[in-house]
């Protein structure tokens, strides 16, 4: 019969100060009790001098098993009980049958059914009450396995405030006593870790189920993309195709955003395609992956055209077609745009105005940029720290560096290393490299592992010949252990993706590609323009 397993460190995290508990050991020589309390950092074997000694209460302490010698760890395959507040009642009477059946020889254990209905009902009543936290801590002090519906209540919990940690905590407490999953809670579990981006083990739940639901799917295709694995996302929306598995609109807002990152747009619109046949009705979140889709691809008729025909619109149809517009370069759009949402009686939100800083900046509209940005106050949004970053990068994009520099030391976020690493970029573009190495001090001070900003300094000190800098550069990278991963990019031709990779000579066309591209550096020098170091 199944034994629950021993209470292990799991709870450290979570309870602040738990009760003992105990696992009993069978070895060839003689029982053993192996005690630990979460809030302690050590563990010690004792032998107790009888069985009968222990007693059926939950104030069994360190001091009472102390008094027996201590026991070096029995070896591996010995048999373990837990004992814990809710076994009080049950002790005595396991540990008396547990001795007579080893004295005989015939040793077999038997599980406990130790569930409480009433901690089932007490936990739910937690968790209903937004007393999470509480309700781990009596799951984890119980020690205790409970209903799977109750599980699934907790886990979903978790899902839903995006604390991903307590549900994985949840988890470690079902493996812990014992606990066999369902096919609902194992779906409940695959999300959890697919959200959490913990991938590995939410594909193993993932094979786990025997039947593989449009749910679990749409989990697993939006772990992928979320985690920036959007090849993986894209075969493995076209594996549950081949299953026969209908998508529905998460499919499809996953589907959209792949294709969107990778720039795929024949299979974009072959999924619209899809989409369109399933008679998926409108869905603010499909419409704004689509229309993002669209832009993203350098289609803007087609992604105003999918805002034209919604049904349904608000402010995040809005900002993805505002959004859209300022990808595309059309700053003017952007600014005529955002006055129309506003006459139609809808207020901007924070990711608006974020799209349209972004959008002066690209288009140098300096005044505008200040504008807008003063404007929302008048909306009750309090700038974030990529709005900052924005304004930074829109004064760094017009030569304003002192003035860039200002606006971040009298700002809330000048301890924010995005603003300085808008400012860094900033310096090198211009070349202004007494203001990069205060930019690159303050934001290494706050990030000193981004290896991205590394290669943007060291770059800077090269083309102004700066050698030494560079080796100090290289050598900080060095210091702290940074590596930089090489380049890469992605062009899909006639339906087919390429990867090149920088430095690469494993392409089956690099020869040609090295080819072209220095045929276009002789051209360009024949043009009179000399080529960076990037370049060559």
């Amino acid at each position: 019969m199944r034994l629950s397993l021993g209470f292990n460190m799991f709870t450290k995290s979570l309870i602040s100060s738990p009760p003992p508990y105990f696992s009993l050991f069978f070895s060839s020589k003689s029982p053993s009790i192996f005690f630990f309390s979460p809030s302690s950092s050590s563990s010690s074997f004792y032998r107790p001098n009888m069985f009968a000694s222990i007693r059926s209460s939950s104030s069994t302490s360190t001091e009472q098993l102390s008094s027996s010698p201590p026991l070096t760890p029995p070896p591996s395959g010995e048999v373990h009980v837990i004992v814990g507040p809710m076994f009080a009642g049950k002790t005595t009477t396991l540990l008396r049958r547990i001795q007579s059946e080893r004295l005989k020889g015939s040793f077999q254990a038997t599980q406990v059914d130790t569930r409480s209905p009433l901690l089932d009902k007490t936990l739910k009543d937690l968790c209903y009450s937004g007393r999470l936290r509480e309700a781990i801590r009596l799951l984890w002090h119980t020690g205790v396995s409970v209903d799977w519906s109750t599980y699934a209540l907790l886990v979903q919990e978790c899902i839903h405030r995006g604390n991903y940690e307590w549900g994985k905590s949840i988890h470690a407490h079902m493996v812990v006593v014992g606990f066999s999953s369902n096919e609902y809670l194992n779906i409940k579990l695959l999300i959890l870790y697919a959200k959490a981006g913990q991938l590995g083990t939410a594909g193993i739940l993932f094979d786990k189920l025997v039947e593989k639901t449009l749910i679990s799917w749409n989990a697993m295709i939006a772990g992928y993309v979320q985690k920036g694995m959007e090849d993986a996302g894209l075969i493995l929306y076209y594996t549950m195709r081949s299953t026969g598995v209908t998508p529905d609109q998460f499919t499809f807002a996953s589907v959209f955003r792949a294709c969107a990152t990778l720039a795929l747009l024949e299979q974009g619109k072959q999924a619209h395609a899809v989409m369109l046949k399933c008679r998926i009705g409108q869905n603010v979140v499909v419409n704004s992956a689509l229309m993002d889709m669209y832009f993203k691809c350098s289609c803007p008729f087609d992604g105003h055209r999918v805002f034209h025909k919604s049904e349904i619109k608000n402010v995040i149809t809005w900002t993805a077609l505002i959004s859209g517009y300022g990808h595309n370069g059309n700053t003017v759009d952007v600014l005529e745009l955002f006055h129309e949402m506003v006459k139609e009686g809808l207020r901007p939100n924070y990711v608006t105005f974020l799209a349209v800083l972004s959008a002066c900046s690209h288009g140098g509209l300096v005044d505008e940029g200040w504008e807008y940005f003063s404007l929302m106050k008048e909306y009750g949004i309090q700038p974030h720290e990529k709005h900052y970053a924005a304004m930074v990068d829109l004064l760094g994009r017009a030569g304003r560096l002192g003035e860039a520099y200002k606006f971040i030391s009298n700002s809330p976020c000048k301890e924010n290393p995005v603003v300085w690493g808008s400012l860094l970029g900033a310096c090198r573009t211009h070349g202004n490299v007494e203001l990069l190495k205060l930019a690159a001090k303050k934001f290494f001070d706050l990030e000193p592992e981004n290896a991205g900003k590394y290669v943007v300094l060291s770059n800077c000190y090269a083309t102004h010949g700066l050698w030494e800098n560079v080796a100090e550069v290289w050598g900080l990278m060095r210091d702290f252990g940074v590596k930089k991963d090489p380049g890469y990019s992605k062009i899909e031709v006639q339906n087919e993706v390429h990867v090149f990779f920088k430095g690469d000579n494993t392409h089956k066309h690099a020869q040609d590609t090295y080819k072209m591209l220095k045929e276009l550096t002789s051209v360009i020098k024949d043009r009179g323009f000399i080529p960076d170091l990037i370049t060559e």
